[in-house]
């Protein structure tokens, strides 16, 4: 009943705000479309979150600027006064606040749409409010694609910025590090280009930098060949061996990687009520066909369904905004960890499935809880390919083979979310402990194990878990572009 009331007051409180929001007012003549609060415009942008957590946050009113000239009269009005605004692209991050706010702007950069390939140079211009089917249906005409989300429905904008893993991320590394170009809106409402030639600290810290730096507005991206691709999902129950033998096969598919054209996701999913326990992966082949052998160590354990056909790469990416459910709150986090030896492989990942396992049942009273942990390789070719694709500020180096954690958590009333944020820290901080440990007694060796910002939550230090010499340039840049804070104090975010 406590957390009830105090959830009221804080809705009334964003109701009460929304029509005080000055940058709304001044900009009413401006040309630029302003969605008002409780028009129909705005009542369903605010249905277009995957968290409801956010759409709970009410903004002012949500502008939706269609260039970058637009874009930069909005923050010379913002710098007119001290309100918080956000920026959203597609709004599938989950962390309030990241791309949704309560009683000043939201800046929806939905109308920045452009999809142009340039056949000549091989790059695609590609607006920051598309989403990433609308992205690959474009260019497929052309045979072409970009490194960009697994899940169609995801936005452009902010994947890119915090990284972007792909399924084609063993071939050319992370999604940001096939950015060529950037126009950045900066925090004095100068609009430039970043590039390898012009604006260059910029150019490198807005792959993996987030929003600290500027709103970008549109990116240049190299385009890479596709044609026919073979994928789908295959479905397990758990159980004691099943578990076991995927938690080895996930093992042993980073190590031996099969093919760089090869990628899996593995996920466990653990709905409390009906006490279900399944696990999905995700089999992706940049190619009509796998070659034989690529996936055996996953499709031998038996799955129960198994859809992965061949088929087009637009179709295989929209398929998977299935997997995406609006309407419940999310939750999101995320931990690394440097891959066990054979000998050892089993012990180190049951440990960690373990954890996650007894965290979710520990809390199965929350209701409608869904427990989602998905299993990432990172080998080093991938690393390699980053390098050799321009680099961004992730850095990983080719030393070890990773595992990245992505941890979700779905459920159904808001009232429970200041329980599941410490839920959420028990779970990515015990992770962290049993890496360390692992680590500490030499059963892990010795690696930089940095956070992946896409899937991270707010109260995890994605800076702090970079390399010190990355957050120290980041910090040099930031002050140069941004001298006084205008995106560090405003807007949320991975703050440096």
């Amino acid at each position: 009943m406590a957390l009830l009331f105090i959830w009221a007051i804080a809705l009334s409180y964003c109701v009460g705000s929304v029509w005080t929001s000055a940058t709304c007012n001044q900009l009413a003549t401006s040309g630029i479309t302003i969605e008002p609060y409780e028009s129909p415009a705005y009542d369903y942008d605010q249905t277009q979150y995957w968290s409801s957590a956010c759409s709970a946050l009410l903004p002012g009113c949500i502008l939706v600027p269609d260039s970058a000239a637009q874009v930069s009269l909005i923050v010379k009005t913002l710098l007119e006064n001290d309100e918080k605004f956000a920026i959203k692209s597609g709004g599938h991050n989950p962390n309030q606040n990241f791309s949704s706010v309560a009683g000043g702007p939201l800046i929806n950069l939905k109308n920045l749409t452009e999809v142009t390939y340039d056949a000549e140079s091989g790059t695609a211009r590609v607006g920051a409010g598309n989403r990433w089917s609308a992205v690959i249906l474009a260019l497929q005409i052309y045979n072409v694609t970009v490194v960009g989300g697994r899940i169609g429905h995801v936005g452009v904008g902010g994947y890119l910025l915090g990284g972007g893993l792909s399924y084609l991320s063993t071939q050319y590394g992370w999604a940001a590090d096939n950015i060529v170009a950037a126009e950045v809106v900066l925090a004095n409402g100068e609009i430039v280009n970043a590039t390898e030639t012009s604006n260059v600290d910029l150019f490198n810290v807005l792959r993996g930098g987030g929003n600290n730096f500027g709103i970008v507005t549109t990116y240049t991206l190299k385009t890479h060949p596709i044609g026919e691709i073979w994928g789908g999902i295959v479905v397990f129950e758990s159980s004691p061996t099943v578990n076991d033998r995927i938690l080895t096969a996930i093992r042993n598919f980073v190590e031996y990687y099969p093919d760089d054209k090869a990628a899996i996701i593995v996920t466990e999913e653990l709905t409390l009520a009906s006490q279900q326990d399944i696990w999905l992966l995700f089999l992706f082949y940049d190619g009509p066909v796998p070659p034989p052998g690529t996936f055996d160590n996953i499709t031998d354990i038996g799955p129960i369904v198994n859809t992965a056909t061949t088929t087009t790469y637009y179709d295989f990416v929209s398929q998977e905004d299935a997997e995406v459910f609006m309407g419940d709150v999310y939750m999101i986090a995320t931990e690394s960890t440097s891959l066990p030896a054979a000998d050892v492989g089993l012990e180190v990942l049951s440990s960690y499935r373990d954890h996650f396992v007894d965290v979710a049942t520990a809390n199965a009273q929350v209701p409608g809880l869904v427990a989602t942990m998905a299993y990432q390789p990172i080998p080093k070719g991938l690393a390699v390919k980053a390098l050799e694709n321009g680099g961004d500020l992730i850095a990983l180096d080719n030393f070890v083979d990773r595992i990245f954690f992505e941890f979700d958590y779905s459920f159904t009333s808001t009232a429970s979310v200041p329980q599941m944020n410490g839920v959420i820290e028990t779970l990515f901080s015990g992770i962290q402990e049993r890496v360390s440990a692992f680590t500490a007694k030499g059963t892990l060796p010795e690696a930089y194990l940095p956070l992946f910002a896409n899937d991270a939550n707010f109260q995890e230090d994605y800076w702090g878990r970079l390399r010190p010499e990355t957050l120290a340039y980041a910090e040099i840049v930031r002050d140069e572009y941004d001298p006084f804070g205008f995106f560090k104090d405003r807007t949320g975010g991975f703050k440096l």
